[in-house]
């Protein structure tokens, strides 16, 4: 057994199913889902629309709650955590990372990465000033901080939003079709952040339809009907 395996997993679902009620009957998003991912992985989750993609992602962001089974994520059993916990686990242990940015459209750049800190808390106005400046730096548009984010271009808003999802220091960062509005080299970029991340000990989890994505990843997860089958 590796050193990383015998340590503990950033993100674990043991027999997880998540059922939704639907108007023509119970819809099975995931089935039985067992998943490991560790510290410093980036793994890509593939699968046709409808496969079940995006609700594995929310449940591991704690957006949604598994039907049956666990789902264990930085340390926390998330089936335990009521509404107001789960929330404040949320804000300082996952990032999330959306295809169409949600960028709050009447705060500056530096604001939208600031915001996350101001729900959590994070030490004085000043620090935080000085964090969402220096994580624009790294993201490489600290030129756009005082700028509305809809003067930039799509992937300088997808950078910002990295930034933002950065903001509190995740141990886990997760991202929805990241470069589905971008174009070859914005989308390159982005995923050359998320490999730094996860070479810097961050698991992070990527849904895409990427064409790129097996230069990048260094593991695929396969959904097809809410099953899942994890890559080497």
């Amino acid at each position: 057994m590796s050193l990383q395996s015998a340590a503990p997993a950033a993100v674990e679902l043991r027999d997880v199913t998540r059922v939704y009620d639907t108007p023509s009957g119970p819809l099975r998003a995931l089935d039985g889902a067992n998943l490991r991912i560790d510290s410093g992985e980036l793994v890509a989750v593939v699968g046709r629309s409808g496969s079940g993609k995006s609700t594995l992602l929310n449940l591991i962001a704690g957006i949604d709650r598994a039907t049956f089974g666990s789902v264990r994520v930085a340390g926390s059993d998330l089936t335990g955590l009521g509404e107001r916990r789960l929330a404040a686990w949320r804000g300082r242990s996952v990032g999330v990372v959306f295809q169409f940015f949600q960028l709050l459209p009447t705060l500056t750049v530096a604001e939208n990465v600031t915001l996350p800190m101001d729900f959590c808390g994070f030490g004085r106005r000043s620090e935080r000033d000085a964090r969402a400046r220096a994580l624009l730096e790294r993201v490489e548009i600290s030129d756009q901080a005082d700028k509305l984010p809809l003067t930039l271009s799509g992937g300088q808003q997808q950078r910002a939003a990295i930034a933002r999802a950065l903001a509190n220091d995740p141990a886990i960062v997760v991202a929805d079709e990241p470069t589905g509005n971008l174009d070859s080299k914005s989308g390159a970029a982005v995923w050359s952040l998320f490999a730094e991340l996860a070479r810097e000990g961050k698991a992070v989890i990527v849904v895409t339809h990427d064409p790129e994505v097996s230069r990048w990843a260094q593991r695929v997860v396969q959904i097809a009907d809410g099953q899942v089958s994890t890559g080497a």
